[in-house]
């Protein structure tokens, strides 16, 4: 259930674990959940996604105050924090698992979307063609605890040192004022 007055943005941009981290840190997101969405199969495992085969992306859902940070804001740090140029990819990250999706959950939400991808390409931002999906929200599977919170809690390992903490710092540079204090 969703408190009064709170959003909920659902989006793929490769790898949970950095979107996550990213989320976390931004003034009026008030949790962010890994999981997954998209697909055909019921309850999927982590180990399920991994193999390609159920349809569904890695994603996080993030509740957040709108009267805090706009869902185009929540836009604006997704598209700076991930290639949506790349097909069911993100760097060595590989798979339909990893494409960039947003699952919109009102038509205000899916207009914004369409909106913002539709400013970036007018405006010349991405060499190659964006091919984010916008999709409509479907099932959402929490992934498994140990996934919750990941870099917050494992910080020294390898993916989150050469993966999660650069595009963590990227972001903080781009985006100071929005940071939780």
């Amino acid at each position: 259930m969703i408190a009064t007055g709170r959003e909920i943005a659902t989006l793929a941009g490769g790898c949970f674990w950095c979107l996550e981290a990213v989320y976390d840190e931004i003034k009026g997101v008030e949790s962010v959940e890994s999981g997954y969405m998209g697909g055909k199969t019921e309850n999927p495992s982590y180990d399920d996604v991994c193999s390609g085969g159920t349809g569904h992306a890695e994603v996080v859902q993030v509740t957040f105050d709108p009267q805090v940070v706009s869902f185009t804001e929540i836009l604006q740090v997704f598209f700076a924090i991930h290639d949506p140029t790349t097909l069911n990819r993100q760097g060595n990250d590989v798979g339909t698992q990893y494409r960039s999706a947003i699952f919109y959950h009102s038509p205000a939400q899916k207009a914004v979307a369409e909106s913002t991808i539709a400013n970036l390409k007018a405006n010349g931002v991405y060499d190659d063609p964006i091919v984010t999906e916008i999709a409509p929200v479907t099932k959402f599977y929490p992934a498994e605890n140990y996934h919750q919170e990941y870099f917050r809690r494992n910080p020294a390992q390898p993916y989150c040192s050469f993966v999660v903490r650069p595009k963590l710092a990227e972001f903080r540079r781009q985006f100071l004022q929005k940071l939780k204090k």
